[in-house]
C-alpha cells in the first residue's frame, strides 16, 4: 500500500435469491469496520423487464441502521411499524432497527408493470452500544432535503453526517460520513483528514487515482488515518466515500443482526423463530400489509 491508502477491497459476488445480485464490500475478513459502516452492498445495474421485479420478502434487525441509497430505479419499502413509501433516486431511506424491526423491499406496482432499471447502495452502519436497544425508528429523506455543492467540479451530495461545512438533516448517535461524488467531466480534489477519523472511497463507476494507484470500478479504498489525500477523478466517474469515528468497540455479525454480544444476536434468532410460529410478537412484529411471506433463518 501506498502512504495515503491501508487497503484496497475488492467486492465478492453474493446472490441475495430470486435473481438479486449484488457486490458485497464490508465486512471483509481483513478490515471489518470503516467508522460505523459494518456492511456495504453494490447492487446493479440491472434491468428489470416489464413484468419482472425483485422482492425481498419480510426479514428482521437488530443492532444497526439500513441505509438505502439509489442511482436509479424505485424500491418500495414497508416495516412492521407501518412505514410505507417509495423510494427513488438521491433520498436517502434511514431505518434504524434498534431492539428489532422487520422490513420488505420490492420493486414498486407501476415500475413491475412498465419495468425498470435498478442500482443503488444499501450500507448497514452498527449503533454504538448506548443505542443498541433504542426503538425502531424510519425516516425518509427527499432527495432535496439533502445539501449538494460543487467542488472543483465534484457534485457532492451529503447523504449523513458533515462534510466540507455541509451537514446533512439525518440523525445518527455517532460521528459519520456518507457522501456520494460524480464527476462528469473529471475532477481533482482533496479529501481532508478532517471528514472523519477512518475514511474509505468506494467506485460505482469510473476511476480515480490515488498516490499514483490507480482505482477502478467496485473497488474500495480505504485511506490512512489523519492524512489528507489528494483523488484524481476519471471523467464519468461515480463514487461514494464513507466512515466516521472508530466505533465503540468490535460488532458480532450474523445474518441481519449486528450486536456487540453473541448473546444479543442467539436471543435475536430465538425471538425470529418465535415470530414466525406466532405470526408476529412484540419484539418482531410483522408488516402491515405484507405480512404472507418472510425469509426464515438460514
Amino acid at each position: 500500500m501506498t502512504n495515503a491508502i491501508v487497503r484496497t477491497i475488492d467486492p465478492r459476488a453474493r446472490d441475495l435469491g430470486g435473481g438479486f445480485h449484488v457486490r458485497r464490500v464490508l465486512p471483509f475478513h481483513a478490515h471489518k469496520m470503516v467508522g460505523p459502516f459494518i456492511f456495504f452492498d453494490h447492487f446493479g445495474p440491472v434491468e428489470y423487464a416489464p413484468g419482472d421485479g425483485f422482492d425481498v420478502r419480510p426479514h428482521p434487525h437488530i443492532g444497526l441502521a439500513t441505509v438505502t441509497y439509489l442511482f436509479e430505479g424505485a424500491i418500495r419499502h414497508k416495516d412492521s411499524l407501518g412505514s410505507d413509501l417509495v423510494m427513488r433516486p438521491g433520498a436517502v431511506n434511514w431505518m434504524t432497527a434498534g431492539h428489532g424491526i422487520v422490513h420488505s423491499e420490492r420493486t414498486p406496482a407501476p415500475e413491475r408493470e412498465a419495468g425498470q432499471s435498478m442500482h443503488g447502495l444499501q450500507t448497514w452502519v452498527a449503533l454504538p452500544v448506548t443505542h443498541e436497544d433504542m426503538p425502531p425508528s424510519f425516516v425518509h429523506h427527499p432527495a432535496d432535503t439533502l445539501p449538494t455543492f460543487v467542488i472543483n467540479g465534484a457534485d457532492i451530495r451529503v447523504l449523513a453526517g458533515e462534510a466540507w461545512g455541509h451537514r446533512s438533516p439525518v440523525s445518527f448517535p455517532w460521528p459519520i460520513l456518507y457522501a456520494a461524488i460524480e464527476t462528469p467531466n473529471g475532477a481533482s480534489m482533496v479529501l481532508p483528514a478532517t471528514l472523519a477519523e477512518e475514511r474509505a472511497l468506494y467506485l460505482v463507476s469510473g476511476g480515480v487515482t490515488v498516490d499514483g494507484s490507480q482505482i477502478g470500478e467496485g473497488v474500495m479504498v480505504v485511506f490512512t488515518p489523519g492524512v489528507d489525500i489528494a483523488v484524481e477523478f476519471l471523467p464519468g466517474t461515480k463514487a461514494v466515500i464513507c466512515g466516521g469515528a472508530s466505533l465503540d468497540g468490535a460488532r458480532n455479525i450474523d445474518w441481519n443482526f449486528v450486536a456487540s454480544s453473541a448473546d444479543r444476536i442467539d436471543q435475536a434468532k430465538q425471538d425470529w423463530n418465535e415470530s414466525i410460529r406466532l405470526h408476529g410478537t412484540e419484539r418482531f412484529p410483522f408488516v402491515p400489509g405484507d405480512d404472507t411471506e418472510w425469509i426464515p433463518l438460514p
